[in-house]
């Protein structure tokens, strides 16, 4: 999806990637001029829209989920050694933790933008995470994806190359989110049809790597059910009732928190092994983010997570802060942007996001400010 010269270009950085020091400041944007360079593209609309893309995800073809490449837009190579001052330990965080709510989008602390949320429906305990599949030309994609606290109670975050291709100018097609899928292609938490996507114009114009994320506003789920050896499908509610929403912070200085990333890895290292297979949610452990950028790639404010080897496959998926294990909830900060093997021993050893900063909050509210029809099926 990425063109091939970009790919190498990202891969040979070693000399152009910049740690910045952990003191830097970068100012919450204006969110009026934000608003500006927010796009909405639509995808399906209509009823019609959504059967066409439902027909096209039947049950069959879940079976065969494997075969389909994970996005990526390739990885970089880092100096072997960083500056002092980004290596320096994180600070405590100072801001007040709110607990999980049902659905609230009102800043309730410094930073947060919207709260945590549990399941309106079944178990207290949220499914947050999941896959997104698409497709661009005739080709099958996926990647990592997470649902969000809206007041639509019906959106997705994930990467921006995980939904929009600036090379080709063109967003995906036949695009779904399937959370907590199983091993086998199982879709337990129903499959959500994209309806729009949201995202800033430099990612679209230019695949700036600052703003490679997009927040994805999706239908109602359904379920596919056997009636009379036909398949039908079956609406089964909002995504935010079925399986709750990450919270969303943001203007989060990296070392002054530690995250966690998710995602479902499958991708091949640059030393040629596998060490993940692309069926199993997968957590790199919590630890400290420092600033990082790479200019060849437009990519100014870049947010680095180290001993991480997460490969293709994870692009999208979440950055969390106060993870709570039991209810599995927290707050999103960041998703899965590229990879990096900063060492230089063909072991992928860090992550990074782009800076979730104001911008990201405006793009986010313009996907939470979309509406969907009351019924799909």
């Amino acid at each position: 999806m990425i063109s091939r010269a970009r790919q190498l270009l990202a891969a040979a950085l070693s000399g152009a990637l910049l740690m910045l020091p952990a003191h830097t400041g970068i100012a919450a944007a204006d969110t009026t001029s934000a608003a500006g360079k927010v796009q909405n593209i639509a995808l399906a609309k209509t009823a019609a829209d959504v059967k066409r893309v439902a027909d096209y995800w039947k049950p069959e073809k879940f079976k065969h989920t494997d075969s389909y490449s994970p996005a990526t837009p390739g990885a970089a190579a880092a100096p072997k050694s960083t500056s002092a001052a980004a290596a320096a330990g994180p600070a405590a965080r100072t801001a007040t933790t709110t607990r999980a709510s049902t659905g609230s989008t009102g800043k309730s602390s410094a930073g947060r933008l919207a709260a945590p949320a549990l399941p309106r429906k079944g178990a207290q305990v949220g499914s947050t995470m999941g896959k997104v599949f698409f497709r661009f030309g005739d080709k099958e994609y996926w990647c990592s994806a997470s649902a969000v606290t809206a007041r639509n109670r019906s959106v997705v975050a994930t990467a921006g190359h995980c939904a929009y291709d600036p090379r080709q100018a063109k967003a995906a097609d036949y695009w779904i989110f399937v959370p907590n899928p199983g091993p086998g292609g199982e879709q337990p938490m129903g499959i959500y049809v994209a309806s729009s996507i949201s995202l800033h114009e430099d990612w679209i114009g230019r695949g700036d790597y600052d703003y490679d994320y997009a927040f994805v506003t999706v239908h109602r789920g359904f379920a596919w059910v056997n009636k009379n050896g036909q398949y039908t499908m079956q609406d089964v509610g909002r995504l935010q009732d079925n399986v709750g929403g990450l919270g969303l912070e943001l203007n989060r200085k990296p070392g002054t928190y530690t995250v966690a990333a998710f995602g479902y890895p499958a991708g091949a290292q640059p030393d040629g092994s596998r060490p993940y297979d692309g069926k199993t949610l997968r957590m790199c452990r919590e630890g400290r983010t420092i600033w990082n950028a790479a200019p060849p790639l437009d990519l100014q404010k870049g947010v680095q997570l180290q001993a991480c080897d997460f490969s293709a496959g994870t692009s999208g998926g979440p950055w969390v802060i106060d993870f709570d294990k039991g209810r599995k909830i927290g707050s999103l900060t960041g998703i899965n942007s590229l990879t990096w093997d900063r060492d230089g021993d063909k072991r992928y050893d860090a992550v990074s996001s782009p800076y979730f900063d104001t911008v990201a909050g405006v793009v986010y509210q313009r996907a939470a400010a979309q509406s969907t029809p009351a019924k799909i099926a």
